[in-house]
């Protein structure tokens, strides 16, 4: 008995220490941030900090998200499980309503010794799992989200038409960065991370960054980064040749800004104006993400702290004529990844296939937790240490009625009615198409059947065009 009494208090004792010597988690987000980056090969973008980020980290240069819509994306990586027809849907999703029986991935860090704590956007609603959470979720609050003038009178005067009345869909304005949120994200996440520096536990930190999401508004120095006269539309500006109308959308979220036609295509001064929006903004946050990484190194806790950067979505810069994500092209999907782990190399980069519900099975390894029953994704952390490791062959993801799949090299998607009906399918060859240009479904038949028996197969369901049930 006395025995056994000493081996108990012997395990108590240890397992605030073990707890301590697991590396802590810097978990950040970003909202609508496609691969827009230096470190992707976009060279016309200004992101030191990011890529200084990738320089020490394990780049993946081909992840993809579960739904191209904020809430439902979150709630898919943080549940780690895929979406369906009626889960995971929209950009209101709660994870806790479309998963109750999932242990989300902030619940799982706490239930194993973590100080779990979120700032800024994680999931879409901050009461969402707020059981996992070892303090209440923060959201800056009283920052106006213009700062012109003008610009405010507008927005006051257009939400007494409607809460989705806006103001403008840009702003420039000569301010310093914490008169937006982002700023005073940044802030308080630095307030944060000196506060958690002085505790014994380990911490899992997540930090949701608002921009680059509409309104593209940041301080003029950002704006000032970029040749307005140089920026380009896109060159694929235009509807895929034999495009299914299922593919195109009306891009309603913009439609909701000052300015924005209420229908049909914007003009090219407007393109222009987004796309330097949308670049100025990513630089913006680009900046307060080094703000914080540089605290993390003076607090020295660089050294034992899990850091992982994830865009939540795709977005379309006017690509195939569309703007904002809501669609089952490259750009509405490929999403920025980085991951920098302790004991494993940096400045490596990954062409494998990734899923974003992938990102918190690895989370769990690294970390050295366990991983719940019900995830379905794959943890990559044996890719990150060698990239011969056998890892799979297709990414899949959905959006309404749009389901699809991505190889090696290729790209399909199928659309299809709630019992299953086949209405429309669309092919692209990543080989010779890479910007999705041309649908070529209808000249290659039986590629188009093999992709669909995998993606069907991938999604646990057989489909026959008319027959079954969507899951």
């Amino acid at each position: 008995m006395y025995r056994s009494l000493l081996l108990l208090i012997a395990l108590f004792c240890a397992a605030p220490a073990f707890a301590a010597e697991r590396p802590n988690v810097l978990f950040i987000a970003v909202d609508d941030l496609r691969p827009e980056l230096a470190c992707y090969g976009k060279q016309h973008i200004h992101s030191p900090h990011i890529d200084k980020l990738a320089e020490s980290s394990v780049l993946f240069e081909r992840a993809f998200c579960m739904v191209p819509t904020c809430g439902a994306s979150r709630a898919s990586l943080m549940t780690g499980i895929r979406p369906a027809r009626n889960r995971f849907v929209n950009y209101l999703t709660w994870a806790e309503r479309d998963a109750p029986h999932a242990t989300t991935m902030n619940t799982q860090f706490k239930q194993n010794g973590y100080y779990t704590a979120s700032l800024g956007k994680i999931f879409h609603h901050p009461a969402d799992n707020r059981q996992g959470w070892s303090e209440p979720a923060w959201r800056p609050k009283g920052v106006q989200w213009y700062q012109r003038p003008e610009n405010q009178e507008k927005h006051a005067a257009r939400q007494k038409l409607g809460k989705r009345k806006r103001g403008p869909a840009w702003e420039s304005a000569d301010v310093p960065d914490n008169a937006y949120m982002d700023g005073v994200l940044a802030e308080k996440a630095i307030e944060k991370l000196q506060q958690l520096e002085k505790q014994e536990q380990p911490f899992f930190l997540a930090v949701g960054f608002f921009k680059p999401h509409l309104p593209f508004i940041a301080p003029q120095k950002y704006w000032d980064l970029y040749d307005h006269d140089k920026i380009q539309l896109p060159e694929n500006y235009k509807v895929p040749q034999d495009a299914p109308k299922e593919s195109i959308h009306s891009f309603g979220e913009l439609r909701a800004y000052a300015d924005i036609p209420a229908k049909g295509p914007v003009s090219e001064e407007t393109a222009r104006n987004l796309i330097h929006g949308y670049y100025a903004c990513v630089s913006y946050t680009d900046a307060q993400i080094g703000k914080l990484l540089a605290e993390l190194d003076r607090l020295q806790l660089s050294d034992n702290t899990i850091v992982v950067l994830w865009g939540d979505h795709g977005w379309n810069l006017g690509d195939h004529t569309l703007w904002c994500k809501h669609s089952c092209y490259e750009s509405s999907l490929h999403i920025p990844l980085i991951v920098r782990a302790p004991g494993i190399k940096g400045g490596e980069r990954r062409t494998s296939l990734i899923e974003s519900i992938d990102v918190y099975p690895s989370l769990c390894d690294l970390a050295g937790i366990p991983q719940p029953e019900h995830l379905k994704g794959q943890s990559f952390v044996g890719l990150m240490k060698d990239p011969e490791t056998e890892w799979k062959q297709a990414a899949i993801s959905r959006y309404k009625n749009g389901d699809t799949i991505r190889t090696d090299t290729l790209r399909y998607t199928e659309f299809t009615l709630p019992k299953g009906k086949l209405v429309s399918q669309m092919l692209y060859d990543h080989n010779t198409d890479p910007l999705e240009n041309v649908n070529i479904s209808a000249q290659q038949t039986g590629t188009v059947k093999d992709l669909s028996a995998q993606l069907n197969q991938l999604k646990g369901r057989s489909r026959k065009p008319g027959k079954g049930k969507q899951q």
